[in-house]
């Protein structure tokens, strides 16, 4: 097995009776995802973006929240390698989620909403499971058991960068995979923001593995388990 095709295996030989919740987050040398202006198309390269295939490829379901769905119009299906596009999961408390929107139409599978129960898509979708909301957002613990119950246990959260900092801040992740590109923005949106912390001590420090991807990009394989 090569030092690239390693950062793969935990989600392969993950325990079969527990969830296995890996992120993926794409950004430039200096930790943006986008430009002041929210252009982001394309700060990885093409070895990244076959990497992110790999990852849907690999998992159940794929998760963002209903802010990338708006701004992005994903399709979140497997086009770039060979596997099976996983089930599509949206986090929209309040049934945001365009109807026109390419992953809600383009047939390749299963979507599913977290949503509210006041939501109007709770009563309009039968592919909707309802969670309480805390202030305005859901437990990601919550949201991993739920589907967990629907049989999704390999979960993989792609976006945005709220999405994966909620998941990062309630410890509700195993493994981010960080793709860093060989770009400097200067500005513009940040990868992740997670609650202010006082003293480094406090700071997230997990086992990593670099791997370098044809074309400049940086694969950084953090295992959040290892984490105080």
């Amino acid at each position: 097995m090569s030092q690239y095709e390693a950062a793969f295996s935990p989600i392969a030989q993950s325990d079969p009776q527990k969830a296995f919740v890996i992120a993926q987050l794409g950004q430039s040398l200096d930790g943006r995802i986008a430009t002041v202006t929210g252009a982001s198309r394309y700060i990885n390269g093409p070895a990244a973006l076959d990497h992110l295939h790999r990852l849907r490829a690999e998992v159940d379901a794929v998760i963002v929240g209903v802010g990338t769905v708006i701004a992005d119009d994903p399709q979140l299906t497997v086009r770039r390698v060979e596997g099976a596009t996983p089930v599509r999961v949206i986090i929209d408390p309040h049934g945001r989620a365009p109807a026109e929107a390419r992953c809600l139409t383009d047939g390749f599978g299963p979507v599913i909403r977290v949503t509210c129960e006041t939501s109007s898509c709770a009563a309009t979708s039968a592919d909707v499971i309802t969670l309480p909301l805390y202030g305005n957002a859901f437990d990601p613990h919550q949201i991993v058991a739920a589907l967990m119950q629907r049989g999704l246990r390999r979960l993989l959260v792609e976006g945005g960068a709220r999405t994966v900092s909620s998941f990062i801040a309630a410890r509700a992740l195993d493994r981010l995979h960080v793709l860093l590109a060989p770009i400097i923005i200067g500005s513009g949106k940040t990868g992740l923001n997670l609650p202010p912390i006082s003293t480094l001590t406090h700071a997230l420090r997990p086992r990593m593995q670099a791997h370098p991807l044809p074309g400049g990009d940086v694969l950084l394989d953090c295992d959040l388990r290892s984490t105080p």
